[in-house]
């Protein structure tokens, strides 16, 4: 059984961060070069972003696993305490800031942003069950870690 690629509609849009893949693997087996901005940052305060990044990932796992259970309101806690604006003084923004690119920040903002609004938008669901709305919004903050991670870099 062959299976076809499926083409996307706006896939080849610059900036389409739902489905722009530049850093992935070529077919030859060589790695594409690394074109991302590279972000230099003091060590602590490199270590305090990663693990930060690693969190969001740990509650964006966890976000999942809580809709996946029909855990609504799990879900909208996890994300507005761990990722929504509401998170911010937890993961020290105002420390890191100074050092990112503007870009940086705005996308950072943005899945902020977007995880606050996906909070709402799963709570809603804990009333009307509309899991595509929750999956919806929890994309949205998701493209943002993507666009993110397809500028930049640190070391």
């Amino acid at each position: 059984m062959t299976i076809a690629p499926l083409a996307i509609a706006g896939a080849d849009q610059p900036g389409d961060a739902m489905h722009h893949h530049p850093q992935a693997p070529q077919a030859t087996g060589q790695v594409a070069t690394d074109a991302r901005s590279l972000v230099e940052l003091p060590e602590p305060m490199r270590r305090h972003m990663l693990a930060n990044m690693r969190d969001h990932l740990l509650a964006l796992q966890q976000i999942q696993e809580a809709l996946a259970n029909d855990e609504f309101d799990e879900a909208a806690q996890i994300a507005e305490h761990r990722l929504g604006m509401s998170s911010l003084a937890l993961h020290g923004a105002h420390e890191v800031a100074p050092y990112m690119p503007e870009r940086m920040r705005q996308l950072g903002a943005g899945m902020h942003r977007a995880a606050s609004r996906f909070a709402v938008t799963a709570s809603d669901a804990s009333v009307t069950g509309d899991l595509g709305a929750a999956l919806a919004a929890l994309a949205r903050v998701t493209a943002q870690c993507v666009a993110c991670h397809d500028d930049f870099r640190v070391q």
